[in-house]
């Protein structure tokens, strides 16, 4: 079946993965340019952190890597780098001071909402190319893969981040 042929694609399983795949490359472009100002302080892995950091506020180091599904020692390095470039810092946890909690500096916040406001631009001028039915047959396509996968929906554009950046 050629790419645009609609023909039959709700049933076709490979149709619907490779437009799914197709997609997806576009969100990661957007995604990567998004970052390419602070590309020279960042990779894409430190700002899924520093998003989660933003969402979730001060956290432990090992339930950072949990909820980013790496290794605490990856975490470890993803955190002493954004340290080093004045991103995040580490405070004695008020609650148990023989635990280290990881926060957002005032940079950091300013980073994330930097990055997320070039994204939400650029993915908000392709959807300004589609018309109004593509538009809301858009909606309930996406909906329902991002329900069939699990995902929370991503916030409006006036409140927080979603938990890995992916607006």
């Amino acid at each position: 079946m050629e790419r645009g042929s609609h023909e039959g694609a709700t049933d076709d399983v490979d149709a619907v993965t490779r437009e799914v795949l197709t997609a997806s490359r576009l969100l990661v472009a957007v995604s990567a340019r998004s970052l390419s100002a602070v590309e020279d302080r960042v990779t894409l892995p430190q700002f899924r952190m520093l998003v989660v950091l933003s969402t979730r506020g001060a956290s432990k180091l090992v339930a950072l890597a949990e909820f980013l599904h790496v290794a605490p020692s990856t975490a470890m390095r993803m955190v002493d780098r954004l340290i080093a470039a004045g991103l995040a810092d580490r405070q004695v946890n008020p609650d148990n001071r023989r635990e280290t909690l990881l926060r957002l500096t005032p940079e950091g916040r300013r980073t994330v909402e930097e990055v997320t406001a070039r994204r939400r631009a650029e993915i908000a001028a392709i959807v300004e190319r589609l018309g109004p039915e593509q538009r809301l047959v858009l909606i309930g396509a996406l909906a329902a893969f991002n329900e069939a996968g699990a995902e929370p929906s991503a916030p409006a554009a006036d409140t927080e981040l979603s938990p890995l950046g992916w607006e």
